[in-house]
């Protein structure tokens, strides 16, 4: 196992590089290199022997951590050995050479150019859930892939009481009289200076620059292992916040890689758990550290300094946390209305997958989504149904682990501010061990020791729920918009 670890890993440096740093003219070689590793890891992870192995252990006194280790090994090892080699093979290929043919089409507002590839992807992916489990929802099952334990009906149970809960608050924001500041209105700022500026708040907040790196991509991610995860932005020349929280978006990616136990690289026990976690540690971040006031009571003179603006932590945190629902890009979105376009997202998935939405009409359904849930339309498929990379990677299922994880952070940080004497505090005066110091020790330390719901327990003594996010979204934007 520890050897098909290796080999995904390297697989994902791989993908990194094709994003990242290699040549437009990479692609044939890189597909088949890509391809290659999936064929060769498929085989390692469906060998007869694994099955054995596990077969073996059925009856055997196992300790906690062994026992954590088999049981996740036994649910990689029976869904792989369901899927024929050469269809794992076929989607790496696909998904390797889907890259630069979105990357044209959205550049060239060309649906119809992607569509084929990704007509040919959902075929795949349907083919994939059902060599899995041909008797079940083929969505369930994909989803099952990012996030394994809390199911697909808490996904939906989440998401319906997000939109039913979120929409009226919105509402109430658009209703409101209060103005908040911009301080970025009007302004044009330089590549060099937001780099500038973003690496100062990865600085700030803890990046270990030694296991890890900064670049450029056209969609921000975050990729690694705890020995070396790096982190990717973009910058807009008229919003300069979208790159830095997007920056931090990526360093509680990487900061939950980076501490998951080293000595452990290669097992369950030193992977992360899955990526509902994933997400909460990076939302986490962004939202309850970034876009805080104390954060921008730390930071404003840096961001001053750094861009050339004159504005105080007020203006900075008001700009924040500004409210815009007619925004059209998802990573550029608000706390609020984001949750809007991953339940635009989930829906359309879910019907292209069940063959209820043929791929055509993705872009008539996406714009009339949009209008629907937040009153906006988008003039071009580059800023609607294009802007988005994860289904070149065949990511689908992937979609409502954002919201999982944005509502899972604010549970957590809600322990850690119970946990942390005065974390705001601490935060304004650049302390950040400590908050680093509790999410290792009650997250990522423990890897895939916990299936998702033991772990929230065990982090915070409750099971998953939304209360929290809920409760946090409307004290602070009610506090900010005079609701």
């Amino acid at each position: 196992m520890k050897q098909l670890t290796y080999l995904n890993d390297a697989g994902g440096v791989l993908g990194w590089d094709q994003q990242v740093t290699m040549p437009e003219g990479g692609t044939p070689a890189r597909s088949k290199q890509s391809s290659a590793l999936s064929a060769v890891t498929h085989e390692r992870l469906t060998d007869d022997r694994v099955g054995e192995w596990l077969d073996a252990l059925d009856d055997t006194d196992l300790s906690g951590g062994q026992r954590a280790v088999v049981r996740e090994i036994r649910r990689e090892h029976e869904r792989a050995v369901e899927v024929p080699e050469d269809l794992v093979t076929e989607i790496s290929e696909t998904a390797s050479n889907a890259l630069p043919v979105w990357e044209e089409a959205k550049a060239e507002d060309d649906f119809d150019a992607f569509a084929p590839t990704l007509e040919k992807m959902i075929e795949l992916k349907r083919e994939y859930a059902a060599a899995i489990d041909p008797d079940r929802d083929p969505y369930e099952v994909l989803f099952e892939e990012y996030e394994p334990y809390l199911g697909l009906d808490t996904a939906e149970r989440v998401l319906e009481r997000l939109r039913d809960e979120l929409v009226p608050l919105i509402d109430e924001i658009e209703d409101s009289d209060a103005t908040l500041a911009d301080p970025f209105a009007d302004g044009e700022y330089g590549e060099a200076a937001q780099e500038e500026t973003v690496r100062a708040a990865l600085d700030e907040l803890g990046y270990d620059w030694e296991r890890g790196r900064l670049d450029t991509a056209p969609h921000p991610f975050s990729t690694g292992t705890q020995f070396d995860a790096r982190v990717t932005t973009r910058f807009d020349p008229q919003d300069p916040m979208g790159a830095i929280g997007s920056t931090i978006h990526e360093f509680g990616h990487a900061t939950y890689t980076q501490g998951l136990p080293r000595e452990q690289y290669g097992t369950p026990l030193g992977q992360s758990r899955d990526l509902t976690v994933h997400e909460s540690q990076s939302r986490l971040w962004e939202n309850h550290v970034g876009r805080s006031r104390p954060f921008w009571d730390r930071f404003a003179d840096t961001v001053d300094e750094h861009l050339g603006t004159d504005a105080s932590a007020r203006e900075f945190y008001e700009a924040a946390n500004q409210i815009y629902p007619d925004n059209l890009i998802r990573v550029e979105a608000d706390e609020l209305t984001y949750h809007m376009h991953i339940i635009l997202r989930f829906e359309i998935e879910r019907d292209l997958i069940a063959g209820d939405l043929d791929v055509e009409e993705v872009p008539g359904v996406w714009n009339d989504k949009m209008e629907e849930y937040l009153g906006v339309r988008p003039e071009t498929d580059s800023e609607g149904c294009l802007q988005d990379i994860h289904w070149t990677h065949g990511s689908l299922g992937y979609f409502p682990t954002y919201s999982l994880g944005s509502v899972l952070a604010a549970q957590l940080y809600a322990s850690a501010e119970e946990a942390i004497d005065d974390l705001d505090g601490k935060i304004r005066s650049g302390e950040f061990d400590p908050l680093h110091e509790w999410l290792t020790e009650n997250v990522h330390r423990h890897g895939c020791r916990y299936e998702t719901d033991d772990l929230v327990a065990e982090a915070t003594g409750e099971s998953f729920t939304a209360d929290y996010f809920l409760d946090y979204a409307h004290g602070k934007f009610g506090d900010l918009y005079d609701l």
